[in-house]
């Protein structure tokens, strides 16, 4: 059957990065950038859509930090109203509609929450007058909000929208609506975005030092960790977007930072969806911070811990006291209490947090700073994943204003992610796409929800190999062309980066992707060119990560977690 295709597309695999690293040693670049988080990976479109010439490293794979290991939540923040910090939850309400409706709809979702309400009339009007303005600020924009407004509820509606909930544990409560994405998916489309806007982009590029002409940085030392060459970099800016890093990175140049950037660990738990019955998801107070409950696919997400972190910052582990903490918090609500046994996946991330004053890493400020430390150095630092945008302008408005010539202003607002044209067309006609390909048409709209448009290339796929349309073992929502797509054409160098990242088989799966594993590396080995011994030695890795995962996340602090976690060997 010929047809064409609506895919607008730019692969990511091994041969792109090889051509991109080429780039890289050969020409001298406008704006080179350091870390391929979502402020990295951000800042490098920024940069390629101004017509600037760019490059982007990353020492492990892309989102393999802070950024894959979020809430998952595109949010305004609630709770920053309560601290008077309306500019902030401005710019995230802006920046949550622009990714809703412009940048990425098919990666970015409303989702509804209740805010439960204990106390009666007061709190109902203070809580109410908080949602307003939340409603109100989202407009401010110049654009509609993308989400239906906030609503009142009855203890009877509440109980009939969320059954599982205590009968007595609240008087009422409010739903309104925020949004969700798949944080680690959406930073490797970006980067592919870039790519495709012409930014020489590659992970599993380490940065070692800085190269200095006088006090000016002109570049970067550079070790690719796949082949073991050592080669340098020059550009005329470098921008540091490091993250929990940022100070390690800065201090290769030999300069006390101007901030500092504290790291705080924030937990969360993978629940199955059916241990408790809810329309909604849940954002409840506790005497610290927050907690959400999070509908995500089939699970709930519970999170989040918010302690100070001054260990391992590549392998943060999650104890058995955070756990504890988390499923004590959420029981306080429930009819049935959750176990340790419901818990089918926990991970931990680090917030990169600008230091101050307060010792709670909770009180911190989620603003962002752009400073150049040192001429031809940028470094960008602290924020939150919903204003990635605004950091990346920001970090690249620096930039330019110490090169030659007129550059062109930011022109992000307008670019879509590659997937996101045409998307809402694609949906509406996911059915007929489902029978020309055969295939059933839930698979096809959970394809459309991840790829976009791109889904073509998968269904191609799976029409050359139908057997690619099986589910992964153990993970009956991610195909075996999931996987070939993501060594293909999502830079994915590591069976790690597919279980991980790619999909989250690591963290939704009961065996937290042990049985998929060798089925994947096997799949990924015809991409990457690997050998048998190469694909059993993928599967030990993973192995290793999944085992000293688990027993970490047994260990009562973070120094003996920490220990523990770090038994696995570094992919």
């Amino acid at each position: 059957m010929s047809r064409t295709s609506v895919t607008r597309s730019s692969k990511l695999g091994p041969e792109e990065r090889a051509a991109a690293i080429e780039a890289l040693k050969s020409k001298e670049l406008d704006v080179l950038v350091v870390g391929g988080g979502i402020v990295g990976a951000g800042s490098a479109l920024d940069a390629a859509t101004r017509g600037l010439r760019v490059g982007m490293v990353e020492a492990r794979d892309w989102a393999s930090g802070t950024s894959s290991r979020s809430s998952k939540l595109v949010h305004g923040g609630i709770r920053y109203l309560e601290q008077l910090d309306f500019r902030l939850v401005r710019e995230s309400l802006i920046e949550r509609g622009l990714l809703l409706q412009r940048i990425a709809p098919h990666l970015v979702k409303p989702v509804r929450f209740l805010y439960p309400l204990t106390k009666p009339v007061f709190e109902r009007l203070y809580i109410g007058a908080g949602m307003l303005l939340y409603d109100l600020l989202s407009y401010t924009g110049g654009r509609p909000p993308g989400v239906p407004h906030h609503r009142h509820l009855t203890k009877r509606q509440l109980l009939r929208a969320s059954p599982s909930l205590a009968h007595d544990a609240f008087r009422g409560g409010l739903a309104y609506y925020d949004a969700q994405v798949d944080d680690a998916r959406y930073v490797a489309n970006l980067a592919r975005t870039a790519s495709f806007y012409g930014a020489h982009v590659a992970s599993r590029v380490r940065v070692e030092g800085f190269i200095k002409v006088g006090e000016r940085v002109v570049g970067v030392r550079a070790h690719d960790r796949e082949t073991g060459e050592r080669f340098e970099i020059r550009a005329r800016q470098v921008v540091n977007a490091t993250g929990v890093w940022t100070d390690d990175t800065q201090s290769m140049v030999g300069e006390r930072g101007q901030f500092k950037v504290r790291a705080s660990k924030g937990v969360h738990l993978v629940v199955p969806r059916d241990r408790f019955q809810s329309k909604l998801g849940l954002l409840l107070r506790t005497e610290k911070s927050v907690l959400f409950v999070i509908p995500w696919g089939r699970h709930w997400l519970i999170g989040t811990t918010d302690t100070d972190w001054n260990l391992d910052k590549a392998h943060p582990a999650a104890t058995a006291a955070d756990i504890d903490y988390l499923l004590a918090h959420v029981n306080k609500v429930l009819t049935v209490p959750l176990t340790r046994d419901d818990v089918e996946g926990v991970y931990a991330g680090l917030r990169p947090l600008l230091a101050g004053e307060s010792e709670e890493t909770s009180k911190l400020s989620r603003e962002h700073i752009v400073a150049h430390s040192v001429p031809g150095l940028v470094v960008v630092a602290g924020g939150k994943w919903t204003t990635y945008r605004v950091m990346a302008k920001d970090a690249i408005d620096e930039a330019v204003a110490a090169l030659d010539g007129k550059i062109s202003p930011s022109i992000t607002e307008d670019i879509a992610l590659l997937g996101a044209e045409g998307y809402h067309a694609a949906w509406n006609k996911r059915s007929k796409l489902a029978r020309a390909f055969d295939v059933h048409r839930v698979r096809v709209e959970h394809l459309l929800n991840r790829y976009g448009v791109m889904t073509d290339e998968l269904l191609d796929l799976i029409r050359e190999r139908p057997e690619l349309q099986d589910p992964l073992p153990g993970a009956d929502d991610y195909l075996g062309a999931e996987v070939v797509y993501a060594a293909s054409h999502e830079g994915a160098l590591h069976l790690d980066d597919v279980l991980a990242r790619r999909t989250r088989i690591s963290i939704e799966a009961w065996d937290r992707g042990v049985s998929a594993a060798p089925v994947a590396a096997s799949l990924m080995a015809g991409v990457l060119g690997w050998d048998a011994e190469r694909t059993e030695h993928e599967v030990a890795l993973y192995l290793k990560r999944v085992a000293a995962e688990r027993a970490s996340q047994r260990e009562p602090d973070d120094e003996s977690a920490d220990r523990v976690r770090l038994e696995a060997p570094e992919v």
